[in-house]
């Protein structure tokens, strides 16, 4: 069973200062910083191999803490694991849901495992069964489950116990776009009945719609955290969005925004996109005329807010998706010797 928190005890869910996990020569989380507070969902944003998905295991007691200290709610984690495991439920990014046993029978055997009898387990599988839309799917193996509903299935088995803290590492990756926002809608209700959810994506949509906060992750550190609106202020007040008639003009048109609006422009993955931000929305009309000039003709041209892939660029020097993965024969080793430690 959960371990209940103290009654009006108000540590942070998570506080960590100074996290290190290294793999041989690799420093996968370098000195990270993190707060989350109770009742908030934290996104961590970075690309694949930013350390998010190290950084969580640390957190959640499956991987050691070479450097640094962590505590869940005020809960030491390096010297209270046990405790710090009642009071969290972990969804990886990979089914932990037994294929050969239904949705019903895997719930009941993770209710026994977390210590509920086995009528307490029933009761509790059906509930959740029910607030995940799968009861219509409740006596069919997992093998023919779709990938969507594996997913639901996986955060129903880390809600069993009701934990106040939930780690969701890349909990929408690979579903599509329907069943993607159900999940969203999911969380936003998990955090609406007062859990806590400290969430990695690699989504830069995903952590705007879901964050309170974000934490920016790139190779291993933390370089920068705030809320959404905050991140983006960083690359100013507006963006304008461009598209050329001639995409091999890009390098031309890219001259021209740096001489009349003094930023960096950031490309964008249709053919002749281009993003410009600017402190000042006025300077749009500028960077028209100076593209008109030199003859250099758009087939689009609006203004808006800037998004969080702007600034990731601006952060990082390259976009989300960009990042260099982390794997080599040592990382895999020693994650497969500490998380045979940790169970």
């Amino acid at each position: 069973m959960t371990t209940p928190l103290s009654p009006g005890s108000h540590e942070p869910a998570v506080q960590a200062t100074g996290l290190v996990k290294t793999f041989g020569s690799n420093r996968a989380v370098d000195g990270i910083d993190l707060e989350v507070v109770r009742g908030e969902v934290f996104g961590v944003l970075g690309p694949n191999g930013a350390g998010k998905t190290t950084m969580l295991q640390m957190l959640a007691t499956l991987l050691t803490i070479d450097a640094g200290e962590a505590r869940v709610f005020g809960k030491d984690v390096r010297r209270q694991p046990h405790v710090v495991r009642q009071l969290i439920g972990v969804t990886g990014q990979y089914a932990s849901v037994d294929e050969n046993l239904t949705a019903s029978e895997n719930l009941l055997l993770f209710g026994r495992l977390h210590g509920l009898g086995r009528r307490r387990s029933r009761v509790v599988g059906a509930e959740l069964l029910g607030q995940f839309g799968l009861e219509d799917a409740a006596d069919r193996p997992i093998s023919q489950f779709s990938g969507g509903m594996r997913r639901r299935l996986d955060l129903a088995v880390s809600l069993i116990t009701r934990p106040p803290l939930i780690f969701l590492d890349e909990p929408t990756t690979g579903l599509d776009p329907r069943t993607r926002g159900q999940m969203w809608g999911t969380i936003r209700s998990l955090v609406a009945e007062g859990s806590t959810v400290l969430l990695t994506t690699q989504y830069l949509d995903e952590a705007d719609q879901l964050a309170h906060r974000i934490a920016v992750i790139d190779r291993g550190r933390k370089v920068a955290e705030g809320t959404p609106d905050e991140l983006k202020s960083q690359v100013g007040s507006s963006t304008l969005q461009l598209r050329l008639a001639d995409p091999t003009r890009t390098a031309a048109a890219v001259d021209v925004v740096r001489r009349v609006a003094g930023d960096e422009p950031v490309l964008t993955p249709e053919a002749g996109g281009i993003n410009v931000p600017m402190r000042d929305a006025n300077l749009a009309a500028d960077v028209l005329i100076g593209l008109r000039s030199e003859d250099l003709l758009i087939t689009s041209a609006t203004v808006q807010k800037p998004t969080l892939d702007e600034v990731f660029m601006t952060l990082t020097g390259h976009g989300a998706e960009d990042g260099e993965p982390r794997h080599d024969a040592d990382h895999e080793t020693e994650t497969d010797r500490d998380l045979e430690a940790a169970r």
